[in-house]
């Protein structure tokens, strides 16, 4: 930690119990985060795919001024800010191309990743296109990966993000469930199969905190905060299958980017 941000740390902590005694307010989130250079890695979830607004210099990466980094970003005026992460990105890719901007100065690092190596943009077309049988068996497999093969991936990444950025606090988020059970979804998938790619949604997410924690990183649950707000729930911040736009399928819309993850890392940064 540089000590710059240290000092800033002790400041506001002070200044947090003072004005806790007194019923005073804190006159700006922002200030207590000067001096944090900030990095934001990881894939579309990250990167705000389905949230609009994207900045045209980002290309196929689809880097959205509504992304939960962004947010974050203009909320609290980090010294740096550096933004990387990319649409349909898998381990490899953050590794082989999105470290870049780390090094021994990164203060704070964010990061989805995960969900495309397990293969969910997969499922999700396997469910909807094909089967209940199908599906099922498509989300076993997805699960057996996560149990053989994913570890061993977000371990490479984590470890790739500590050694180019030993100081840093890293933040990893996770992913919302999709569906509401018992909501107000008259068709499309059966409600087994909503209930399994919840449940598959889950798993992912606790192999992540796991592997998280093992590097002593924090791990950011996004279920509570989408909880209300999923697919069949009437207030969705998840956009449903969209054959005029496949690839903003099952993503957050930029109400699930400023009301899901922005407070979830937020909480944690």
């Amino acid at each position: 930690m540089k000590m710059s941000r240290l000092v800033a740390f002790s400041s506001s902590l002070f200044l947090g119990v003072a004005l806790a005694l007194t019923g005073a307010s804190v006159a700006s989130a922002g200030e207590s985060v000067q001096g944090v250079d900030y990095v934001a890695l990881g894939d579309s979830y990250s990167s705000g795919v389905g949230a609009g607004s994207y900045d045209t210099a980002s290309g196929g990466c689809k880097r959205s001024t509504r992304a939960y980094p962004v947010l974050w970003k203009a909320a609290n005026a980090p010294s740096s800010f550096a933004f990387t992460a990319c649409s349909g990105a898998v381990t490899s890719d953050v590794t082989a191309g999105q470290l870049g901007p780390l090094n021994s100065s990164t203060d704070l690092v964010s990061i989805s990743i995960g969900g495309n190596d397990a293969g969910f943009a997969d499922v999700m077309t396997t469910c909807v296109l094909q089967s209940e049988s199908t599906c099922l068996s498509r989300i076993a497999t997805a699960r057996a990966y996560v149990d053989s093969t994913l570890p061993g991936r977000l371990d490479s990444v984590y470890s790739a993000i500590s050694a180019k950025a030993p100081a840093a606090r890293v933040v990893v988020l996770g992913y919302p469930r999709f569906y509401q059970l018992g909501g107000g979804c008259i068709a499309g998938l059966s409600e087994t199969e909503r209930a399994a790619i919840n449940s598959a949604s889950d798993y992912l997410n606790a192999a992540t905190a796991k592997r998280a924690a093992d590097h002593g990183f924090a791990f950011g649950d996004v279920t509570q905060t989408f909880t209300g707000h999923e697919i069949c729930s009437g207030s969705a911040w998840l956009h449903s299958v969209n054959w005029l736009n496949i690839g903003e399928s099952y993503h957050p819309t930029a109400a699930g980017q400023s009301g899901g993850y922005l407070p979830v890392f937020s909480s944690k940064a």
